[in-house]
């Protein structure tokens, strides 16, 4: 029988968007917050690196600290879901999600074609200009980021190019450096086999070849693998997180996630291994920060291997820095995941905005 502790909070979670938001309002112009106790719940497109892009804020009162969710993928948004998974935080923090270039309704409303760009400086920049439209029309000094994954990317990118933007960076499945990464993550699934006398995973696996990789299909077929053993190891994530919000279940919708998250992926590996992701070294570029910086970190992940993200942590400066591991937590986000993240918010970060 599940434990009483794990059902609660998540009924909590899937229950509160239905009785403490009102419905969203489109995007304000100017100043939205003009008093601390307001609420506020909008949504729509804002004008971000010279395109329209879809973001929803959403918080119980204006006076809380924000923070800016960057998602993974890079096509996964996280906007269909962000009420079941992130509801609970919205009494506390005024939550914004970003569908970012190339990902759900953004892509939806730019449909790009294959010839079209998609670079981590590009979308970084677009963050940036998005977080301080965010000071902007929420009015602070100051918000709060969190990456996840693809995100992680993002954030740490973010980070560097305009510390004071931020009091803090959460990364969470911290991407490090790209061959390390598919590497540690590469040996561990066929120890992991070879441990089960799963040989035909074995040989899946090692037909491949050890990365890098120029087939841009050996980076699913390594992720099916990985979701299939951390699976395994890890509590499931309510099912009621992944039914997507009335808005985002419309065949429309839908086609446009399932459009962004394609062209997204090709551009993230590449056809010949070369995507976005074979860019990152952060290892080497990202080393010294000038604000806090925290790691959220599953201990079950078998894509972003939580020794990498440990040795990375250990080797870089910054005013404040924090490793946490998480017991049976895998890459994507599950109960145990998401409740480490509000703990280090309220514990640790929220402070830094006082």
């Amino acid at each position: 029988m599940p434990e009483l502790h794990h059902i609660l909070p998540a009924l909590l979670i899937s229950l509160l968007p239905a009785f403490c938001m009102a419905e969203a309002t489109p995007i304000s112009p100017g100043l939205a917050c003009k008093s601390e106790k307001q609420a506020i719940n909008e949504e729509g497109f804002v004008d971000i690196g010279g395109i329209p892009q879809w973001i929803t804020i959403k918080g119980k009162h204006c006076g809380n600290p924000v923070i800016l969710v960057l998602h993974g993928g890079p096509g996964n948004t996280m906007s269909p879901y962000a009420s079941a998974i992130y509801g609970a935080w919205e009494k506390d923090y005024t939550l914004v999600q970003w569908d970012q270039r190339g990902a759900g309704k953004t892509y939806g409303k730019n449909k790009p074609t294959e010839a079209t760009s998609l670079t981590v400086a590009q979308m970084a920049e677009d963050g940036v200009a998005l977080a301080t439209y965010l000071t902007q029309h929420l009015g602070k000094k100051k918000i709060i980021l969190t990456g996840s994954s693809w995100g992680s990317i993002l954030g740490v990118q973010m980070s560097l190019s305009k510390p004071e933007l931020f009091y803090a960076y959460v990364g969470t499945s911290q991407i490090i450096r790209y061959k390390e990464n598919q590497t540690a993550s590469y040996n561990k699934v066929i120890a992991l086999a070879q441990a089960a006398g799963v040989q035909e995973t074995v040989a899946k696996v090692r037909a491949l070849g050890p990365p890098p990789w120029s087939n841009p299909r050996n980076f699913g077929i390594l992720r099916k693998v990985i979701r299939k053993y951390e699976a395994q190891r890890t509590d499931p994530a309510p099912a009621t997180w992944w039914a997507p919000e009335p808005a985002y279940a419309t065949p429309a919708a839908q086609a446009d996630y399932e459009g962004g998250e394609d062209y997204s992926f090709l551009k993230f590996v590449g056809y010949k291994g070369d995507g976005m992701l074979s860019k990152v070294d952060f290892a080497s570029t990202a080393t010294r920060f000038a604000l806090p910086v925290f790691f959220v970190q599953g201990a079950e992940d078998l894509l972003t291997m939580p020794e990498i993200t440990r040795q990375y942590v250990d080797s870089i400066t910054a005013p404040q820095k924090e490793y946490i591991l998480v017991p049976r937590v895998g890459h994507d986000p599950n109960l145990p995941f998401i409740e480490a993240q509000l703990k280090l918010l309220n514990e640790r970060v929220r402070p830094l905005s006082n």
